[in-house]
């Protein structure tokens, strides 16, 4: 609560400063109200309670209507000069609260504006027609004046309801724009890549070749009684392959996809993909675990494609999984489609690299390529599906597809 003074302070002391002045009954009790109310309205903004709960709301305009009730009992009644100030609660209301409220504050004001001809003495005291149509008057004025202000307030609350809609809106859309522009770039550095990665894979494969049938010829010609230059001929044939293999998956992610788009079983699929990893699941003592929802039907893809994808994310999974764990595989059906999930308790990725991890030639590991999630998303991509992944340091990563039913698919 900050009471530094401000411009709205020194406008509400000089308003009550210029009524007390321009009163035509002056005394202690009209000043000693008016500073009350002066004081409230200063004081009332800066309390919690007041501005952020209704019970608070409700109990600032009930006492304003006190307020305005006392100032006019000690300056005439109901010939006031001060009826006006009943405005303060009415406008208040009828700002803050609904109709109903609204009218319940306008009629409480009205009725205690009236309770001063209680004491009018009746027998001597006789209220000119003229002066009758003048109360009369006043008190529809209160009214009016509570509608007029009710209509006004609820047009700025819903402008300002519809300004939010918008301005969340105007986010979201800024956000994908984002996306989308963050997914152009990304595909143009891929076409890039690709471009220069099957190049250089061609240009590779060859001498490849010719190492690998020099080594072997040599080995052949070479005496037995030489064991170290047979393993050394061994080594390079080795390494051959091993160079050959990583070659393949640059083409692999290079070549453009021509996808040949059946309706396939996608548990048929993950029973494959879980033969090419079994081996290694088994080195690495990780057990996988299978969660297929029968809901899944037949989705059109390319079995060959996906079944790869799924090999691919099932390998990372077990290499980052920890000996005695489990890596799940889970199906389940999703608005237009199915989801495919592959969830590891390993070592997790780092917040930093999330947004990498698709990326080409990007990893983390000693002796990775960085393709083999590259080739998922693209595989992902051809299909006109989503891919997403959650992970937390030390606890794991899950990998969710999103792949579309036949509707989502191009002819």
């Amino acid at each position: 609560m900050s009471w530094i003074p401000t411009s709205r302070d020194a406008v509400w002391v000089l308003l009550f400063l210029a009524l007390h002045f321009s009163s035509r009954i002056v005394n202690d009790a009209e000043a000693e109200m008016l500073a009350a109310f002066a004081i409230f309205e200063i004081v009332e903004p800066r309390i919690a309670y007041f501005r952020l709960s209704r019970q608070g709301r409700f109990l600032g305009v009930t006492l304003r209507l006190l307020l305005a009730y006392l100032l006019m009992g000690v300056t005439g009644g109901i010939t006031s000069s001060y009826y006006l100030i009943l405005l303060l609660p009415v406008v208040r209301a009828a700002t803050m609260f609904g109709p109903v409220l609204t009218l319940m504050a306008t009629l409480t004001a009205a009725l205690s504006y009236l309770s001063f001809l209680l004491y009018l003495d009746s027998a001597t005291q006789v209220i000119p027609l003229d002066q009758q149509r003048e109360i009369s008057f006043r008190i529809l004025f209160l009214f009016l004046a509570a509608y007029l202000t009710y209509q006004l307030a609820r047009t700025n609350r819903e402008q300002a309801v519809r300004y939010q809609t918008l301005a969340s809106e105007f986010a979201t859309a800024n956000e994908n724009l984002k996306a989308a522009q963050s997914e152009v770039q990304r595909s143009e550095r891929l076409a890039a890549l690709g471009q220069l990665t099957a190049g250089l894979a061609h240009e590779l494969r060859n001498p490849l070749g010719t190492i690998k049938n020099s080594a072997e010829m040599l080995a052949k010609r070479m005496p037995a009684a030489d064991p170290i230059a047979r393993e050394l001929s061994g080594y390079i044939s080795t390494e051959v392959d091993r160079t050959n293999e990583l070659v393949k998956r640059f083409l692999d992610f290079a070549r453009p996809f021509r996808l040949r788009v059946e309706a396939a079983e996608l548990s048929e699929v993950i029973d494959r993909a879980i033969q090419q990893v079994e081996s290694r699941a088994a080195q690495h003592k990780v057990t996988i675990i299978r969660n297929d929802s029968p809901d899944v039907g037949p989705l059109p893809i390319d079995a060959q494609w996906i079944e790869q994808l799924i090999a691919n994310l099932l390998g990372n999974a077990i290499d980052a999984s920890p000996e005695g764990s489990a890596v799940t595989i889970l199906t389940r059906p999703v608005e237009g489609g199915a989801e495919l999930a592959v969830v590891d308790r390993g070592v997790g990725i780092a917040p930093e690299n999330i947004a990498n991890v698709f990326n080409p030639f990007f990893t983390t590991k000693a002796d990775g390529t960085g393709l083999g999630l590259a080739i998922v998303s693209k595989i992902v991509d051809e299909h006109r599906g989503r891919i997403h992944v959650e992970s937390v340091p030390g606890e794991g990563s899950t990998f969710r597809i999103w792949l579309p039913d036949r509707q989502e698919m191009p002819e």
